[in-house]
């Protein structure tokens, strides 16, 4: 298993310990940890992906402190909430081809 993938299943799993009522809408998702790099020379950072339905981003933006406290506590920048539905039918998207898990992940949470 990738390190992002368990660093992702124990944000969820804090979530859930922590905040079973945010825990239960996270179920309802797909959390990924995505690791970038900006600057000169490039440095690494690491931040929480929640791929979401159009019906759950109001839900889930609510409980955006908490997740980004909890997030930044294991060392991760930020936390993203974005709109699978969204994601999914961008034209310009290469997500089919680069990550094909993840793009049938993304169909399960925008149904």
């Amino acid at each position: 298993m990738i390190a992002e993938d368990i660093l992702a299943q124990e944000f969820t799993r804090v979530v859930n310990h922590y905040y079973p009522s945010t825990g239960e809408l996270l179920e309802r998702c797909h959390v990924k940890v995505i690791t970038g790099f900006w600057g000169r020379p490039a440095k690494r950072f690491q931040y929480i992906g929640i791929y979401c339905s159009e019906e759950m981003m109001p839900l889930v933006q609510a409980q955006k402190e908490i997740l980004r406290e909890l997030a930044e506590n294991m060392g991760l920048i930020q936390v993203v909430c974005m709109n699978a539905k969204r994601l999914l039918r961008d034209p310009m998207s290469k997500l089919k081809l680069s990550q094909p898990r993840l793009w049938l992940e993304l169909h399960l949470v925008a149904a």
